[in-house]
């Protein structure tokens, strides 16, 4: 981000970007958390996902607020403008990462509570998938690099066939074996959230290209036209 000669507005800008460096952190650990407290049946991991989510909250607030007071105060143009929009969308995906993975904690506890059950192998790579592809959005918006998140927006496809996959090896279990329901109903549901997770993470990178690129590239169409145009 180039220099200002207005001091204040960047300190403001650097403040943005550092709160929400510190909530793409917390998300990121809390979803590692979680996943660890399926994993090791380890609930204290899981109760500290949950408190952790306040941490979130507060900073999601906080950049909320600081976006609202400099574009009142500093009525940002150009590059700067796109920075604090893409800021605002992007603490909106933090907060439902959050969400998400205090949702994994809470079925992960619950399972934690009942007879083990096998793990399906996808389910660690399906998490890390998830995990991965929040870091490198992060990452991208970080280093200001549109071409990393660009990289991103087809590796969402993987991410939707190992759900899929993972969702009928659990159906399939249910249906031979009814005592299994209520525990693989849990683990379809863990699925899903690390799912969506690759869905908030995916949103980032798009808003990381708008953020550079000034292009919009959140819909199919709109993608293709960018893509005919860098060509």
């Amino acid at each position: 981000m180039p220099g200002h000669t207005d001091k204040a507005f960047e300190r403001d800008l650097q403040t943005l970007r550092d709160k929400l460096l510190a909530m793409g952190a917390r998300a990121e650990a809390m979803i590692a958390e979680s996943v660890l407290c399926l994993a090791e049946r380890d609930s204290r991991l899981g109760k500290h996902v949950i408190a952790s989510d306040a941490e979130v909250n507060r900073l999601e607030v906080e950049v909320d607020d600081l976006c609202r007071r400099v574009l009142a105060l500093r009525q940002p143009a150009a590059s700067d403008l796109r920075f604090i929009t893409t800021a605002l969308k992007i603490v909106t995906d933090l907060e439902r990462v959050g969400d998400l993975a205090v949702n994994i904690a809470e079925r992960a506890i619950d399972l934690n509570d009942a007879q083990p059950m096998p793990i399906y192998g996808d389910l660690p790579h399906l998490a890390q998938l998830a995990q991965t592809q929040l870091k490198d959005s992060l990452d991208a918006f970080v280093a200001g690099d549109a071409a990393k998140a660009e990289a991103l927006l087809g590796r969402d496809e993987l991410l939707d066939a190992l759900f899929l996959k993972l969702f009928n090896d659990l159906l399939q279990l249910m249906m031979e074996d009814s005592k299994h329901v209520r525990r693989a109903t849990n683990l379809v549901f863990v699925a899903k959230h690390l799912e969506r997770i690759g869905d908030h993470a995916l949103n980032i990178a798009e808003m990381v290209i708008y953020m550079v690129r000034g292009t919009d590239v959140r819909h199919p169409l709109s993608r293709e036209l960018h893509r005919a145009h860098a060509s």
